[in-house]
């Protein structure tokens, strides 16, 4: 099998395909894609009859789905659960530094212990979108003794959670709000997820309770969010993600005493590749002995 790697070719993912037994070939003459450093929008300049795989960076393929750049005939991968780890790592520092604001610390110019500090050992986490994140924080959490509540979009039962509901389960959803101590949205974006957590889910949730998002930004309503913050009806918000993003300079979440923010660095490019090399490699192999891929784009339900 003959694979490019493009618009950027790291040496990592060039070892990743040789590794795996494909060689590493011009574009035109390639049946496989790797697609690194690019926009949706380039994936014109390297199509071409022959193409048949292409396995894309991201776990999310919203700017592709946007861009109308999954062409039929060809089989698309995304690299969904691939970060699930690195991404699960960070949503516990966020987790955790806003149980002890550490925001309000770390800002501070004088010596003052911040209220509302609070710990997470017995605490109650619901994560909305228990994919591969999900199940990798519930990991890291097990030590902390927490009683995780679960959305999935089948409802089929997440492993160490005591309820797990369907995504369309609305009465469920607002269970899960209204019983969580944190609330951790990890789903995809798609137009049933758009701003899901608007005004009417912040007045749900519990007033000490912190909303932690390291999926997409969409998923908030930011007007909303703020509004909430500055009424202090939740305790607090830490985002990776932002709508707008970036967050433009100056936004009130930059210096809100209820918000942290980090500027999508959950998975970090020196995270990043080692991980996409280890895909990489494994569906390259899969794709030469005729096993299924990993992480198949579905069209119908946007990742």
């Amino acid at each position: 099998m003959k694979v490019h790697i493009g618009p950027v070719a790291p040496p990592e993912l060039a070892a990743a395909v040789v590794a795996a037994g494909a060689e590493l070939s011009p574009v035109a003459e390639s049946t496989a894609l790797v697609w690194y450093g690019g926009k949706p929008a380039q994936f014109a300049e390297f199509d071409h009859p022959g193409l048949e795989w292409v396995q894309l960076p991201s776990a999310g393929i919203e700017s592709w789905v946007a861009a109308g750049a999954l062409r039929d005939g060809i089989t698309f991968t995304s690299a969904a659960g691939t970060y699930a780890q690195t991404v699960a790592e960070h949503t516990l520092g966020l987790m955790l530094a806003g149980a002890r604001r550490l925001n309000v610390m770390a800002r501070a110019e004088r010596w003052a212990h911040p209220e509302g500090m609070r710990g997470l050992f017995g605490a109650t986490v619901g994560i909305i979108g228990a994919g591969g994140i999900g199940r990798a924080l519930i990991e890291l959490l097990r030590p902390f003794g927490v009683r995780v509540l679960a959305v999935n979009r089948s409802g089929k039962p997440v492993d160490a959670a005591a309820w797990t509901w369907a995504a369309d389960d609305i009465a469920g959803v607002r269970q899960l709000l209204a019983e969580s101590d944190f609330v951790v949205l990890a789903a995809p974006a798609t137009a049933e997820t758009a701003k899901l957590i608007d005004a009417d889910a912040l007045s749900r949730m519990r007033a000490d309770a912190w909303l932690i998002n390291v999926a997409r930004g969409s998923l908030v309503d930011t007007d909303a969010l703020v509004a909430a913050l500055d009424a202090e009806r939740i305790g607090g918000a830490a985002l990776d993600v932002t709508d707008p993003e970036p967050l433009p300079e100056g936004h009130p979440l930059f210096q809100h005493p209820r918000a942290l923010i980090s500027p999508h660095s959950a998975n970090p490019k020196s995270l990043l590749i080692p991980a996409l090399a280890r895909r990489v490699e494994e569906n390259v192999r899969r794709r030469l002995a005729g096993e299924p891929l990993l992480g198949v784009v579905d069209r119908a339900v946007g990742y």
